[in-house]
């Protein structure tokens, strides 16, 4: 078997050109008209907003008008991207400087904006940022621009509105594709993987990728392998569709499922396993043997920025979950929310206000914020604890409120003892 990767039909069916990009003709036309007055000089809006449901087009315009208009094309994905600090370092120094390709220009692309993260509180105002700096039109996109956050964005943007894709132009796309790959498909199964997409062409696209890959005839059969397709979901359906799966390829669908938040899922599956695979010891034991390498796999991923690791941690934490042997019958469970995660909110006030402190120290002894963290403050807790008088001229020393201090390690302000002062022994 060749171990050569296969590219998926989304990218190697991407278009090329704006013709090219099925349906949507409206937002189509707007969008265009705004890049042109860019290109022009003459922008209303240094930005432009692109929403409308998973897989209708927004990113494969982009895409497409950047390749037909001859201009180089930044892209960033806001959700994955992260941070503030991980925005400004990727698109921040592109947005202010010319192209090297000796191309018309830039177009600046964050994907997914209503995915950044909401602990991170500068995410939104580092794109505001970048939009205002910026010497290239910036389009971003979104499934819900309503979203409270995006106000700020919203009144800087240019709304184009993304309809979902109608049965026939999603079916006329997945027929065109099956002809490009030498594929007979049945009919009814074009349509039925056009209905179950529910207008989401990427999802769409990917089913018929899965079920006709290597194969010269499809027929209604090879529709049982895709099973139930898990939408946009309650993370609770999403764990059953994991822990019951009969079938590699349906643990694995879940993958499939728009903005899906692989780390929450872990969690939740840490915390469910016990209960859906009770009373088999062997079936919570595998369970747990196949989450753990996922976690360790995702742990090296983020340490050495080792992306192409990534789908064997998925594949560890659905179809190895799932594959856990002396699995008990089914059986409804009704799941729980990840205590970690419920612990986390409750304090999460109090862990910002120890790393607020943190950088403080940091700042003033010329170290991390980390060895700050780890190495100092739990030992000026202690001195704290034992001595007020010493601990409390050792955060006036640090700059540190003596009533922040002992709000975020959670003690006791000990009351202000002075010393007395000593007395000469006569001699």
């Amino acid at each position: 078997m060749s171990s050569r990767r296969v590219q998926p039909w989304t990218e190697k069916y991407r278009p090329r050109v704006i013709d090219e990009v099925i349906g949507n003709p409206d937002a189509k036309k707007a969008f265009i008209a705004w890049l042109n007055k860019w290109l022009a000089g003459r922008p209303e809006k240094k930005a432009a907003l692109l929403y409308g449901p998973p897989g209708c087009g927004k990113t494969s315009l982009v895409h497409a008008a950047a390749s037909q208009l001859g201009l180089e094309l930044i892209e960033a994905n806001a959700s994955d991207v992260r941070t503030s600090e991980a925005l400004k370092r990727r698109v921040l120094r592109a947005v202010t400087e010319g192209s090297l390709l000796g191309v018309r220009g830039k177009v600046i692309l964050l994907d997914e904006v209503d995915g950044i993260s909401p602990q991170d509180t500068g995410g939104l105002e580092t794109i505001l940022e970048i939009i205002q700096a910026s010497r290239h039109p910036v389009v971003l996109t979104a499934n819900d621009p309503w979203d409270p956050r995006l106000r700020d964005l919203r009144n800087v943007c240019e709304l184009i509105e993304f309809k979902r894709l109608g049965l026939r132009e999603v079916s006329s796309a997945l027929s065109e594709i099956c002809r490009k790959e030498g594929v007979e498909c049945d009919p009814a199964v074009i349509r039925e993987l056009a209905s179950n997409s529910e207008g989401d062409l990427r999802a769409a696209i990917n089913d018929l990728q899965s079920i006709a890959l290597g194969k010269r005839k499809v027929t209604l059969e090879d529709l049982e392998v895709l099973g139930y397709r898990a939408k946009q979901e309650s993370m609770f359906e999403i764990v059953r569709n994991v822990l019951v799966a009969k079938r590699p390829e349906a643990a694995r669908l879940v993958l499939s499922i728009p903005s899906l938040d692989y780390e929450m899922l872990m969690q939740w599956l840490n915390e469910n396993i016990p209960y859906q695979y009770s009373p088999s010891p062997v079936a919570i034991a595998d369970a747990y043997d196949a989450l753990s390498k996922a976690d360790v796999t995702l742990s090296r991923i983020k340490r050495k920025q080792a992306w192409t690791l990534l789908p064997y941690a998925l594949d560890m934490m659905t179809v190895g979950v799932a594959g856990a042997r002396e699995r008990p019958p089914f059986k409804f469970v009704k799941y729980s929310f990840p205590q970690k995660l419920r612990l986390l909110s409750t304090s999460k006030e109090v862990r910002e206000e120890r790393n607020r402190i943190a950088k403080a120290v940091a700042t003033v002894c010329h170290v991390s914020t980390r060895k700050a963290l780890l190495e100092m403050l739990p030992y000026i807790k202690v001195i704290y604890e034992n001595n007020p008088l010493k601990g409390r001229l050792i955060l006036e020393g640090l700059g540190v409120s003596e009533e922040d201090f002992c709000k975020a390690f959670r003690i006791e302000v000990k009351p202000e003892i002075r010393s007395r002062p000593s007395r000469r022994r006569r001699s």
